[in-house]
């Protein structure tokens, strides 16, 4: 699958999932590709201050914080569940269960992005390095399958591009899929 495109470059068309024919494992990737995709054109064209409004007070959520937030879901589903990595503060140096993903006054756009984008590569090659779908770790007393990931993370996205659309139409009027 073909990386995010930067922040400031113009969104692609959304590579839409198939609708048969692809077995399992390719419909769920390509669904929640589809879905980084979306939040991707939800941010396209707005300015640094734009991302960071929280345009539906009295909620602190952006569209930088959502970024922020997926980043880190990105990266603990993928490397802290799946791949059984450690948790560690992440690339901003916030300790996992900080919720400071909204807090965006003094965060980078371009940055945010850059961090996302690595994230997303990251999770594609652990998914990429697992033989199935059934591929089954334990974390905190829990067995999570791949399939249950991919499933869970395609909600997450699907939940926050809900949230996303909102403040988007909020910012700009800018409406649609």
């Amino acid at each position: 699958m073909e990386p995010l495109p930067a922040r400031s470059e113009p969104p692609p068309a959304r590579t839409e999932p198939p609708h048969a024919g692809a077995g399992e494992r390719a419909s769920l990737t390509a669904f929640l590709q589809y879905q980084r995709e979306t939040l991707a054109m939800k941010c396209a064209g707005l300015t640094a201050g734009q991302l960071k409004e929280r345009a539906v007070p009295p909620s602190d959520m952006s569209l930088l914080g959502l970024v922020r937030h997926l980043a880190e879901v990105e990266r603990s589903w993928f490397g802290n569940v799946l791949n059984q990595e450690a948790a560690r503060a992440d690339r901003t140096g916030r300790v996992p269960g900080e919720r400071a993903d909204f807090d965006v006054a003094d965060a980078d756009p371009d940055e945010a992005f850059a961090v996302w984008h690595a994230e997303c590569a990251r999770s594609r090659a652990v998914v990429d390095g697992l033989d199935s779908l059934d591929h089954t770790v334990d974390f905190r007393g829990d067995a999570y399958s791949l399939r249950y990931v991919l499933t869970h993370m395609i909600e997450e996205y699907a939940r926050h591009n809900g949230h996303a659309d909102l403040l988007r139409e909020r910012i700009d009027g800018a409406t649609g899929e």
